[in-house]
């Protein structure tokens, strides 16, 4: 399996992982006073009626999950509203599921259906914005201590696998070579890997190198948008209708093929400019700039970006097609303009309603666990289709249902791989806590949380 997700030799699209901060709520603020919060009840004499077009703050939900974190932060910022915005929470759920499935299948017209990349870009940058109401330097840290141990505990299973299957530096690279590894330590550039790998029809197949490191741009493009934020934050207050369309005119000069920006310090750059407005847009969802825009406004213009990116993409199209993933300027218009009405239309959920609250569980695993999800779903991916060919070597079953295997072979790998990735979640997933110096959990869905009356 390659990873056809990619605008150059990595993946471009994943995420999270989902890797993977603490998330998202509007701007608005609505609080309770802290001494009426558990206080017993006593009758009080009716209150006195209500100012003209005042509203009742609302209820605080009781069975609102615990502050789980975004790909790489789990720290609980001020929030707009008691408890967290499950909209959000749900939005990321589907990015993170959209991206497995897009990931075995390669269907290019799921990067128009949902593109993940950009709407898990915006949310970050929602939180990130939140965030910094704080020092800066102090939620850089915060930023970085829970984005790196995760991707330090997958480095350290994948890379000696790497060296133990004969990988060795390049001798012709010199130490360049081993600055270039130091990328799974602090991911600033591209991490080397070997091309082939492993055995052919192994386990581990000639691949599978490609498949783990691929995911891997994502943690170098968030921890880049990071340290840029506060810069960025400040330039978006003063002048937010130039910043935030200023990434995808950056992506029309360097993502065309106008001017070229070669090397590593290219990758970074043109990740930063196809997905910085969506970054940037998360900062507007926050300070609530999209709610001064009248909606028909805003949900109009965007319409019209994403109609550009469309009309780019017809002309532009790939041996993959509509994969807009290999579109750098498509990929930001149609995903500006997408996130842009998600948020424009963002209702705030305290709880999952109607039929969307049984999945409460699944939602709040895989945003407690985006950066393991997106780390190692790509990887997992190949044992998983292993399980499937064995199907065939079962006595009686595979010449019984052989041509039925056969026929539904890829449904059948993204059922296999789940229980692969809930295994992962186990192994690593308690790693996210330790960063985020929570108590160590083995399946953080929120079941075990305790109700209060």
């Amino acid at each position: 399996m390659t990873d056809p997700d990619r605008s150059r030799q990595d993946a471009r699209d994943g995420g999270s992982w989902p890797p993977p901060e603490d998330r998202w709520a509007p701007s608005q603020q609505v609080s309770v006073h802290p001494a009426h919060a558990g206080a017993p009840y006593t009758p009080l004499p009716a209150p006195p009626a209500p100012w003209p077009g005042s509203v009742p703050a609302p209820a605080v939900s009781p069975e609102q999950p615990p502050e789980v974190p975004d790909i790489a932060d789990g720290t609980p910022a001020a929030r707009s509203k008691p408890g967290r915005d499950r909209y959000l929470d749900v939005l990321r759920a589907v990015a993170l599921v959209r991206v497995v499935v897009f990931h075995l299948f390669g269907w290019a017209w799921l990067t128009v259906l949902f593109p993940s990349m950009g709407v898990m870009f915006a949310l970050a940058g929602s939180l990130m914005a939140r965030s910094l109401s704080r020092p800066a330097a102090g939620v850089i840290r915060g930023r970085l201590r829970r984005l790196l141990p995760p991707m330090w505990a997958f480095s350290l299973v994948v890379v000696p696998v790497m060296f133990a299957l004969s990988w060795k530096p390049v001798r012709e690279e010199g130490l360049w070579w081993f600055v270039k590894l130091g990328s799974y330590v602090l991911p600033l550039g591209s991490p080397p890997y070997p091309e082939e790998s492993g055995s052919e029809g192994g386990w581990l197949e000639l691949s599978w190198a490609d498949q783990a490191a691929g995911p891997l741009w994502y943690i170098r493009a968030y921890l880049l948008f990071v340290l840029a934020s506060p810069l960025l934050l400040k330039a978006f207050r003063r002048l937010p209708w130039v910043t935030l369309p200023a990434p995808v005119a950056l992506t029309a000069v360097i993502g065309t093929g106008l001017v070229t920006v070669p090397g590593t310090f290219g990758e970074g750059l043109l990740d930063f400019a196809v997905f910085g407005s969506c970054w940037i847009l998360g900062f507007a969802h926050n300070d609530g700039l999209l709610k001064e825009v009248p909606r028909y406004l805003a949900v109009s213009s965007a319409a019209i970006v994403m109609g550009f990116g469309l009309w780019w993409a017809s002309g532009h199209l790939t041996e993959e097609g509509w994969n807009l993933d290999e579109i750098p300027l498509a990929q930001a218009t149609w995903s500006l303009g997408f996130c842009a009405i998600l948020l424009v239309y963002a209702p705030s959920w305290q709880k999952l309603p109607g039929r969307l609250a049984g999945w409460d569980g699944f939602v709040t695993l895989a945003n407690n666990r985006a950066v393991t999800i997106y780390l190692w779903h790509n990887l997992l991916l190949i044992p998983a289709a292993h399980l499937v060919d064995e199907l065939w070597a079962v006595p009686w079953f595979g010449d019984t249902f052989g041509t039925y295997i056969e026929q539904s072979y890829e449904v059948l790998v993204l059922i296999a791989v789940w229980p692969l990735i809930g295994l992962a979640i186990v192994a690593f997933g308690w790693v996210e806590d330790v960063a985020a110096k929570r108590r160590p959990r083995l399946w953080p869905n929120g079941a075990g949380r305790v109700r209060k009356a």
